[in-house]
């Protein structure tokens, strides 16, 4: 349980940084920070494997770099809708 809980505030972490690193913010606060942070996780792992620190089950550079590409492609669709 303590496990999964870190895996949330690691993951919301990542989301906020990465929304930082874009200038964009994520829809959805703190639930959207963790949605971006978790979904960010799996799409740079599995793009660009699992290398450096690893905090809470998450590698945190692919992380970092998956999420800035998730929320980038988000703020693209977005912004071309309205």
């Amino acid at each position: 349980m303590i496990g999964f809980i870190w895996s949330l505030i690691v993951g919301g972490i990542l989301g906020a940084i990465a929304g930082m690193i874009v200038g964009k913010d994520v829809p959805g606060g703190i639930i959207g920070n963790i949605i971006v942070g978790f979904i960010g996780s799996w799409i740079g792992t599995s793009l660009l494997g699992g290398w450096g620190w690893e905090v809470g089950g998450f590698y945190v550079f692919p992380a970092l770099i998956g999420a800035i590409v998730l929320i980038f492609i988000f703020s693209l669709i977005v912004g071309r809708r309205r």
